[in-house]
């Protein structure tokens, strides 16, 4: 399927119908996702504090602010191991743990991606606000359609822009309430945060599977 065809494709949104899927999707390899979730936060917490300035996050009293270098550019690379492990048990094939770490090998179009679509929101937020809560919501099929459809980083964001701009109040409402599951996560003393983490990015892999739809393998690869 083209980019001009993914971006023309008339959908239904069915939430419900995602969250139970993505339920599936993360009960089918829970551990490993528990796992790999617990890492990256161990990750963000404990790097920050063990590297220097600005790898690190610095000493704020000594005006070091800003800082965290190698966190931020591990953060996408991570996160995208989600997706990649979500988008592998939707199309019922086998993954190993080793899968979590293979968007490093797509570590350019990844890094493009955060940077130019967080640039352009943190911009449309100081602009108006509204232009930053639009695109926001705009690209959260980006990563996905980067990692499914081998889509350079610009295609999957303007793809995604067009395709959630045809239901984008029920992506926002979708969102929201993502939002709040995690945030119940981080009430459970925080470690309801390894379950609700995985879960809602398996969620919104599934609304990709329902809208989209997947590559085969031999496609991905």
């Amino acid at each position: 399927m083209s980019t001009f065809e993914i971006e023309n494709h008339n959908y239904d949104f069915k939430m419900g119908q995602y969250f139970g899927r993505g339920w599936e999707i993360f009960k089918a390899k829970a551990m490993p996702f528990v796992g790999f979730t617990f890492l990256i936060i161990a990750i963000a917490i404990f790097l920050p504090v063990i590297l220097p300035y600005p790898l690190g996050s610095g000493d704020p009293e000594a005006g070091q602010l800003g800082g965290n270098v190698v966190v931020n550019i591990l953060s996408p690379l991570l996160n995208a191991g989600f997706y990649i492990v979500a988008l592998q048990i939707a199309r019922n094939r086998p993954t190993a743990f080793s899968d979590f770490f293979q968007g490093f090998k797509e570590a350019i179009p990844i890094l493009l991606l955060f940077i130019i679509s967080t640039v352009f929101t943190v911009v449309g937020f100081f602009v108006l606000v509204l232009p930053g809560i639009y695109l926001a919501i705009s690209y959260v099929l980006s990563v996905p359609l980067l990692l499914d459809k081998n889509l350079d980083f610009w295609p999957a964001m303007e793809t995604s822009r067009k395709l959630v701009g045809k239901k984008w109040f029920a992506f926002f409402g979708f969102v929201l309430v993502l939002g709040l599951v995690n945030i119940v996560g981080a009430l459970c003393v925080g470690l309801g945060l390894l379950v609700t983490l995985p879960w809602t990015v398996c969620t919104m892999t599934a609304a990709y599977e329902d809208i989209v739809g997947l590559n085969s393998v031999a496609e991905a690869a």
